[in-house]
């Protein structure tokens, strides 16, 4: 069997490569698209380099557009030409799904599964209704997704958060990282995020609070906005380890007394280690405006959502102020009330993301098998 995955993002290029290593584990299959280099070291020649799809926002979007176009064009026609039985879109939705209607359009039936269900649950509902004229099955990433996807006429699995099979690093590697660091008590995790944006907003902020929390400070981040996070904490009450080692992470997330963070999927980064939490998260005014009239949700921490719980304060927008959020981080600093309640949330969010069970990849793999099954897997066109 032959099958053509898309990827467009480096979170979506470890979801492809663990989907692909699940499907190699199961049967023989053939791959053939676009990825990176996770995607690559498990058997697929990307069709060009995935880096090109790696865009984001209005103003980064419209100087690529007509290349982009080009792509979404070459692409589905590869699709086409391949004599894949199904198409297999990893995340990018904005790429992914235009591709695939373009494929359907060319020939109809044609099997379409897309991996990371959109976050209808918390925003713009209608485009599950969207994506089901193109996609036929979704892999979901949280349990309670499948219900919203098979209610806009697609069929649907939860197979797991890819958070529950990332290492996590032992008590060795944290005694090791805190003696380089010259950490010689529980350290504060600061993340204010990755893109430069909210690092710019939410960086002066966690340096307001650290005049009210006294802890030493480690700050993992990523090279391509290293150096503004050093000039943003230049200032700071403390002078926070600045880490990027992929190791040195790990063992600053496991060895962490607290954190404070940016909203998105780190909090589940650090449920996984049990690092109690505040959430904190600002963005420019006409942001603030349209997501307020379009949220549907009364909390955005994942950790909140997945444990039906809000247990995880969150501070957010005009709310995102440190006079706000420093009483809140001190609270999770001592043994209490307020850490057992994370801790009984987190352990809750771990379980019902699939921890101990099949590695999401192999589960994903299982799903894309189960529903590939009821319809003939032989290439309408031989394969080239």
């Amino acid at each position: 069997m032959k099958l053509f995955l898309i990827a467009g993002e480096p979170s979506g290029d470890r979801l492809g490569g663990a989907l692909m290593a699940g499907l190699r584990s199961l049967e023989p299959v053939e791959f053939a698209g676009v990825g990176g280099p996770l995607m690559e070291a498990e058997g697929l020649s990307s069709l060009f380099p995935m880096e090109e799809l790696s865009v984001m926002g209005i103003a980064e979007v419209l100087p690529k557009y007509l290349h982009l176009k080009r792509r979404i064009a070459q692409t589905a026609q590869a699709v086409l030409d391949s004599g894949a039985a199904a198409l297999i879109t990893i995340d990018s939705p904005d790429f992914c799904l235009r591709v695939a209607r373009i494929v359907r359009a060319a020939r109809p039936g044609f099997r379409t599964i897309h991996y990371v269900a959109p976050s209808v649950w918390a925003w713009r509902p209608g485009r599950a209704a969207k994506m089901a004229q193109v996609v036929d099955h979704v892999l979901a990433l949280l349990p309670f997704e499948p219900p919203l996807m098979q209610a806009a006429g697609m069929t649907c699995d939860f197979v797991g958060h890819p958070v529950v099979a990332e290492p996590v690093a032992d008590a060795a590697e944290v005694a090791r990282f805190a003696t380089a660091q010259g950490l010689d008590r529980p350290w504060l995790l600061a993340l204010p995020g990755s893109r430069r944006g909210e690092v710019a907003r939410l960086a002066p902020v966690i340096g307001q609070v650290l005049h009210e929390v006294d802890l030493p400070v480690v700050l993992p981040t990523v090279r391509g906005v290293e150096g503004l996070v050093r000039d943003l904490t230049a200032g700071w009450p403390r002078s926070p380890r600045i880490v990027t080692d992929a190791a040195d992470k790990r063992a600053a997330f496991a060895g962490a007394r607290v954190a404070l963070a940016a909203s998105g999927t780190v909090s589940l980064e650090l449920a996984a280690n049990g690092v109690p939490m505040v959430i904190a998260y600002d963005m420019n005014w006409l942001s603030r405006v349209l997501i307020s009239r379009l949220l549907r949700v009364d909390t955005v921490t994942l950790v909140n959502l997945v444990a039906d719980s809000r247990t995880v304060p969150e501070f957010l927008g005009p709310r995102c102020r440190a006079d706000l959020i420093a009483p809140a981080l001190a609270a999770l600093i001592p043994d209490g009330a307020a850490r057992a309640a994370q801790a009984q949330a987190m352990a809750l969010t771990m379980d019902r993301l699939g921890q101990g069970r099949a590695p999401p990849g192999l589960r994903a793999a299982r799903s894309v098998l189960a529903h590939l099954g009821g319809a003939p897997l032989a290439p309408r066109r031989p394969i080239r």
